[in-house]
């Protein structure tokens, strides 16, 4: 797999093998940061990558301006795959900090508030509900701040406390942008 933007384009990550993983195709990848890069500035805007797999979302996001971005990666085989992705990458600790554990539980510890969050858990766990409360009993969503949910299109999100800004469908699967109301 191939960072698709950035001043690390083109440089090959290894992706973790298992019917689990998902990784965001290339064009998806493209799409979202051209919506984002719409939206906001990238330049000193942190990234929160949740349910991180590769880690190809946060590795694009470095590659294209963002100044850190936290990793989040329950799977302990692919947190080992994705630390060695960031090695590979020449990243320093000042911009990336990989956290081995369940999303729904480190929320509450993650001690920052984040420019963009991407979430794309497994698409039939029921996380989608459990992770945007979450993102806002804990706080860490700045308040101009914009979530990105990657989800099969039949998936209804509940998003009372959000405003849906922008969507965009790729066959079967659906991006939302929230920010809060």
């Amino acid at each position: 797999m191939k960072i698709t933007g950035g001043y690390l384009k083109s440089r090959k990550i290894n992706s973790p093998k298992g019917e689990n993983v998902r990784p965001t195709l290339s064009q998806i990848r493209e799409s979202i940061f051209s919506c984002l890069f719409s939206m906001i500035d990238f330049e000193n805007k942190t990234f929160l990558d949740l349910f991180s797999g590769s880690g190809i979302m946060g590795f694009e996001a470095i590659s294209r301006g963002f100044k850190y971005c936290c990793f989040v990666e329950k799977d302990k085989k692919t947190f080992f795959t994705l630390k060695e992705n960031s090695k590979k990458l020449g990243l320093e600790d000042n911009q990336v900090k990989i956290i081995l554990g369940d999303s729904t539980k480190v929320l509450s510890k993650l001690g920052t508030d984040f420019d963009v969050i991407y979430i794309d858990p497994p698409y039939q766990s029921g996380l989608y509900d459990i992770i945007l409360g979450g993102i806002l009993k804990n706080n860490i969503l700045k308040d101009d701040g914009i979530i990105i949910a990657e989800h099969p299109k039949d998936i209804e999100l509940c998003i009372k406390n959000f405003k849906v800004t922008k969507q965009k469908t790729y066959a079967d699967k659906t991006l939302t942008f929230l920010q809060k109301n």
